[in-house]
């Protein structure tokens, strides 16, 4: 290996180094001390039954679904717009897998056919996700929609083409050999859906690290008109967004598929809450500009370990569930705004102390 190619590896690895992350990103030492005391709660008031094993393996099929919608909520944010099309994205791209490996596959077919037909079912989703990214980012760049009301109509849209295409069913019959392959344990431990996630949040870590785009994101996200007067072609930017964020929102709807073994147009409905939950728990700033896959990834583990806690409580149902996610997205949006405030004082009062300094 040459110098070069080693150093490349360096920075490579360094992007995935806890401390330098913690350096790049001082939302997360505090995400990690809430992960550790949120654990700790669980552990102590449920022992018999959050740390058993089989509780930890039940997770890591359950938060992967929602761990890439969740990335592809933060992508849309940090431009400083908004993606609700995702759960309809999803569900549209897991429908028209369903209906193409129920219709397309004989009873008596092949193994060989089959798993032919579950890569074209699968590219297939990913290109569905693609158009349907595209077309919102046309809608917001090009038309000049506001990113919350174009995404709020296209989920409506999404919605609307997949209730037409089954009629508001359950699409079913699906081989059972899709469900085998998006559930196997890789070596008995790692789950499918959790590799899927492992690799959405690498490359698009990546992507925002080590690539021009990455730059390009950031920067139009922090100040569009500033990114515009300065070369960056922000129609292109946001439409290279939404479409990547189209194509995680079909890995979800890919996993969904694999899980539950069916599809449906209105499953996943509270996903956009969470989702949104995650990526501003995780310090993803909503006006644009800021944000890590690491500071989201671990927003995902603290939000799955309460929700896995509350489920060891018969007495707290779903809508209570969904009664805390609101409560605990004011607080944490209030909770930001006065820790933005907070900091934007203390850079002004030091900016203030070392101009004095300067000038006596």
């Amino acid at each position: 290996m040459n110098k070069q190619h080693s150093g490349e590896l360096k920075d490579f690895m360094k992007g995935f180094n806890l401390r330098h992350l913690i350096n790049q990103d001082s939302n997360l030492l505090r995400l990690f001390i809430m992960l550790f005391v949120v654990f700790t709660i669980m552990s102590a008031v449920k022992p018999h039954l959050f740390l058993k094993s089989d509780n930890f393996i039940s997770m890591a099929y359950q938060f992967p679904e929602y761990g890439v919608l969740s990335i592809a909520m933060m992508l849309s944010m940090l431009t400083g717009g908004v993606d609700l099309s995702i759960v309809g994205v999803s569900n549209l791209s897991g429908i028209l897998t369903a209906i193409m490996l129920s219709k397309m596959i004989p009873q008596d077919a092949a193994p060989g056919y089959i798993l032919f037909m579950i890569i074209l079912a699968v590219l297939m989703a990913l290109a569905v996700g693609t158009l349907c990214g595209l077309f919102n980012g046309f809608v917001i760049s090009k038309i000049g929609v506001p990113a919350i009301l174009a995404t709020l109509g296209s989920m409506q849209l999404f919605t609307g083409i997949a209730l037409v295409l089954t009629n508001g069913r359950i699409v079913t019959g699906i081989p059972i050999m899709y469900s085998n392959l998006g559930n196997t344990a890789v070596w008995g431990i790692l789950p499918v859906p959790l590799i899927l996630y492992i690799l959405s949040a690498i490359v698009i870590s990546s992507l925002l690290s080590k690539t021009s785009f990455g730059l390009e994101l950031y920067m139009m996200g922090t100040n569009p008109t500033a990114s515009r007067f300065s070369g960056i072609n922000n129609t292109k930017v946001t439409m290279l967004t939404y479409m990547t964020s189209g194509i995680l929102a079909a890995v979800a709807g890919l996993i969904v598929v694999a899980r539950t073994n069916s599809a449906k147009a209105d499953f996943g409905t509270s996903y956009t809450l969470q989702t949104v939950l995650i990526s501003l728990l995780g310090g993803v700033n909503p006006n644009g500009g800021f944000g890590t896959v690491a500071g989201v990834t671990v927003a995902i583990l603290i939000l799955q370990f309460l929700s896995s806690g509350f489920n060891m409580f018969p007495s707290i149902s779903n809508f209570i569930k969904d009664l805390i996610w609101g409560l605990v997205l004011i607080l944490v949006m209030v909770f930001n705004y006065y820790s933005n405030k907070y900091a934007q004082k203390r850079a002004i009062s030091k900016r203030s102390k070392e101009f004095a300094q300067k000038t006596m």
